[in-house]
């Protein structure tokens, strides 16, 4: 199974686009995701796969590249599948999903591995796992999905399924379902050891707001958020980023415990830190960007 992705920013780049795929590439995003469900119509989907397709057997891959095919129920999904796969897309994102299409997408994978010569397992996976109703059940049952890296949610088609008018109060604040959705999906990612992926922020012009609501992500436990334009991308991956300060305090509490191997407890700095600070400033290390 794949280990959970340290990708802070996941860029959406509609598939039909070859402009927009190379401007995503250069955006300095972690992940692209090259999207041939919503942003592209059903009339340019053929066309868009064989963009994509063509894509990724000739860009230079500055991060990985994953691709949000439709969704399994519909008449795209296995044309999607079967049109990129054998280009090498580092992931696949599946919306409107749930756990047994994340099985079902497994096999279809592995078939589809075996019968392009590749190795078996290569290509990872992601969900939207709030899109449906009955979906929304199982966000406590992906521990152990076969190639899952990530799990996250979406708050526009989540209204729909459900309904909803809306999914905002006056205040621009989540109503109380989706507030549920979003920490569920947070709680079934760790429960499962994949990486919780935080949901976009629409207006891609208010980047004061975007700051805001992946520093809070960041702060609940997500390990990275969606992002739907490039100027997003550096706002991201800066909330996303231990500071100096972080790192260089995170790195006196693992010096301190490994200078007292048998203390539960140690002082430092007039508070008292145990096994749980310990585990915190460790993971605040793990954040720290990779060089590429």
């Amino acid at each position: 199974m794949p280990n959970p992705i340290a990708a802070r920013s996941w860029l959406f780049a509609p598939g039909d686009s070859a402009r927009k795929l190379e401007k995503a590439g250069a955006s300095g995003a972690d992940l692209v995701l090259i999207d041939l469900e919503d942003s592209v119509t059903a009339a340019n989907k053929a066309d868009a796969r064989a963009l994509v397709a063509g894509h990724l057997r000739t860009a230079a891959r500055a991060q990985p590249q994953w691709v949000r095919i439709n969704p399994l129920d519909s008449e795209h999904a296995l044309a999607d599948l079967a049109a990129v796969v054998p280009a090498r897309p580092d992931g696949i994102l599946l919306p409107k999903g749930s756990r047994p299409e994340m099985e079902r997408l497994h096999h279809y994978l592995t078939a589809l591995e075996a019968a392009a010569g590749l190795p078996p397992g290569e290509i990872a996976t992601a969900v939207i796992a709030t899109e449906t109703a009955q979906a929304m059940f199982g966000l406590g049952d992906y521990a152990g999905c076969p190639r899952l890296a990530a799990i996250t949610w979406g708050a526009e088609d989540s209204a729909t399924a459900l309904g909803a008018t809306g999914n905002r109060d006056a205040n621009g604040v989540y109503d109380a379902p989706y507030q549920l959705l979003r920490s569920l999906c947070l709680m079934g990612a760790v429960a499962a050891g994949v990486a919780p992926i935080e949901t976009i922020h629409g207006d891609f012009r208010d980047l004061d707001g975007l700051a805001k609501v992946a520093a809070d992500a960041r702060r609940a436990g997500f390990r990275g958020m969606l992002a739907i334009h490039p100027d997003q991308v550096a706002v991201i991956n800066r909330a996303f980023s231990p500071s100096d300060a972080e790192i260089e305090h995170a790195e006196r509490v693992v010096a301190l415990f490994a200078a007292n191997p048998g203390a539960g407890t140690i002082g430092m700095d007039g508070a008292m830190l145990d096994m749980p600070h310990l585990k915190r400033a460790e993971a605040i290390l793990a954040m720290r960007p990779r060089a590429r």
